[in-house]
């Protein structure tokens, strides 16, 4: 895929991430039970590779806190952390886990950067921006019991998404 394609695509996956959350702002909590931010950002690195999928990881939540306040100045700093180690980590995972399988390789890069990211989302706040007032049951709280839904959707949708743009010829061949 050449780099034209790459920064459409990339455009069009920030765009989703600033989208998506506004789709489920009638939803109570859903920033943070379905995660939709995420998703366009882990495709992102998947199907573009590490720097494109760290540029939109940076990108889709701040534009989205300054065109729409979600999230909010608050949250922000971690969660651009979080979001740019999606994906970074889809992307180089991606780029070298090769099992022979196409869909192993999709799931294995993506549960790595799933949990990649939500680790550096609870040391950081637990070492800097929340510092004294997080805790490893309130990172494990967040990360995985409220945010089940959202991985759940995640896990099914993403490696599905990845299938059909490579069958209709735009992402790049799967990995074997």
């Amino acid at each position: 895929m050449n780099t034209t394609k790459k920064l459409v695509l990339s455009g069009l996956f920030v765009a989703l991430g600033v989208i998506l959350p506004v789709l489920c702002h009638g939803i109570p909590n859903a920033g943070s039970v379905l995660l939709p931010m995420h998703i366009p950002v882990l495709l992102c690195g998947l199907i573009c590779g590490w720097q494109y999928g760290l540029a939109c990881g940076l990108l889709a939540p701040l534009l989205s806190s300054l065109i729409t306040s979600m999230p909010p100045m608050a949250i922000l700093p971690s969660m651009l952390c979080e979001l740019a180690v999606y994906g970074l980590l889809a992307g180089l995972f991606f780029q070298f886990i090769h099992t022979g399988k196409s869909l192993a390789n999709v799931y294995i890069s993506l549960i790595g950067a799933m949990l990649g990211g939500r680790i550096v989302y609870g040391v950081i706040n637990a070492l800097i921006f929340r510092a004294g007032e997080y805790s490893l049951a309130v990172w494990a709280t967040a990360s995985f019991v409220t945010a089940l839904p959202g991985i759940i959707i995640q896990l099914v949708l993403i490696p599905m998404v990845v299938l059909a743009l490579r069958k209709a010829k735009l992402a790049p061949a799967l990995n074997a």
